[in-house]
């Protein structure tokens, strides 16, 4: 039996898909952080290139991807789709399951998308160095790797639980060239101003944001790069369900449930959006779930309202659910899930009732890890693992009514440089942790 669905090179999307362009109720404009007024593009031509700025605030629903970034992603792009026969025996479902395997890029996960997008867009702009923050170390290296590739330079201002927990991942980085602080850091007035507060801060996505800001605007020939949450980001990550609808027609299959973890949500953007599409056209009525940490669950108990996007609240304002920009998560293992804050664009789509969204605990994400590990050979990234959880609740749910189901969900990385953590779950340490 075939179990893999693999393109070729020439099929790589040459376009991103824009669902601001379909979506019924238009998503409420981002607010200047001082007026609180509808941001305009000059305001945001602070921290972002012009031609990304352009992006973020198109309604087209096409964006054209430019050649050099295209041949850059033929170094691991199409990623394969792939059949999960393995799982679904060791389940005894009648649930078919397929996986989107981001996990085959040199960065091991979907980032380098963006990545290799922003930084070519920053080269063609005239800028020479980026700076940005990362959780889990997955944007971070990613971004590493594409400014080498685009002769820029990199600062990347890393959580410091995952800064601690996580030592490989910045030695990624530091192989790429990047130079990496632990967040909250001594390079920043900001991270001095935390540091001095809690000398035992553990970090948030939200501290490293606004270190990597306050960074950009005070260093000549710098612009930030965002490894998720915006529209231009998850427009960039779009390449995965474009190409996964293709593969699915491959296997003959249409999936009835589509499945993604969420952070910031970019890598449930990247997969979701493309098949969103026809739903919203009406075509078809695909079930989607994001999946999120208990201990970080904005859709799930956050409020959607306008607010910062860091803790020392100098982006612009975004409609989105939201645990507070003051708040700082749990020290769980998925350090990409860690944000306060959900993408507008997801927030927008879970608003309207075009996707569902649940939390779930660490323990039981990596038990369900370790099931799929010893069935299908790939040891996935602990984000990647509450993806992993949720379908195999569908799973048991569809063995449980004898009814064949078609699950897809986007591995979105590999664990390889997250054993620390399997090690703390295979050892009996690994703890569950709830925000409330």
């Amino acid at each position: 039996m075939q179990t893999s669905f693999l393109l070729q090179q020439k099929d790589i999307p040459s376009e991103w898909y824009n669902i601001l362009a379909d979506f019924h109720e238009p998503l409420p404009p981002p607010l200047h952080p001082g007026t609180q007024q509808p941001i305009t593009p000059d305001d945001m031509h602070v921290i972002f290139p012009e031609n990304l700025v352009e992006q973020e605030m198109s309604k087209e629903r096409t964006i054209e991807i430019p050649q050099p970034v295209r041949e850059i992603y033929a170094l691991w792009r199409p990623t394969p789709l792939m059949r999960a026969v393995r799982l679904e025996q060791a389940l005894d479902t009648p649930a078919h399951i397929y996986y989107k395997y981001e996990g085959v890029s040199p960065a091991g996960s979907h980032k380098p998308n963006s990545a290799i997008a922003q930084a070519f867009y920053n080269r063609e702009a005239g800028v020479k160095r980026l700076a940005t923050e990362t959780g889990a170390g997955q944007w971070g290296s990613s971004l590493a790797l594409a400014c080498k590739l685009f002769g820029l330079e990199c600062t990347v201002y890393m959580v410091r639980v995952s800064f601690e927990h996580k030592p490989y991942r910045k030695l990624l980085m530091q192989t790429w060239g990047a130079t990496v602080h632990s967040s909250p850091s001594e390079q920043t007035e900001f991270g001095r101003k935390i540091r001095a507060k809690d000398p035992n801060c553990p970090g948030s996505l939200g501290l490293a944001i606004s270190e990597a800001i306050e960074d950009t605007v005070k260093t000549p020939h710098t612009k930030y790069s965002l490894g998720s949450v915006l529209n231009f980001v998850c427009l960039h990550q779009t390449v995965i369900g474009q190409e996964c609808i293709r593969q699915m027609e491959m296997a003959g299959e249409s999936p009835d449930i589509i499945i993604g973890c969420v952070g910031g949500g970019s890598n449930f953007a990247g997969l979701a959006f493309p098949f969103l599409q026809e739903k919203i056209k009406g075509g078809k009525n695909y079930r989607f779930i994001a999946v999120e940490p208990t201990a970080c669950a904005s859709l799930t108990r956050g409020e959607l309202k306008y607010d910062f996007g860091d803790t020392a609240q100098t982006t612009p304002l975004l409609m989105m659910h939201t645990l507070g920009s003051g708040f700082i998560p749990p020290k769980i293992h998925a350090g990409g899930l860690r944000y306060h804050g959900m993408a507008p664009t997801v927030s927008h789509a879970y608003k309207l009732g075009l996707i569902e969204a649940v939390a779930c605990l660490q323990t039981q994400v990596f038990e369900r890890a370790i099931l799929f590990a010893r069935s299908e050979g790939i040891v996935p990234a602990p984000e990647a693992a509450h993806a992993i959880n949720t379908v195999v609740d569908e799973a048991l749910k569809a063995r449980e009514e004898g009814r064949k189901k078609t699950i897809l969900f986007n591995l979105s990385g590999n664990g390889f440089l997250d054993l620390t953590a399997y090690d703390a779950y295979l050892s009996g340490k690994l703890q569950d942790v709830d925000e409330d």
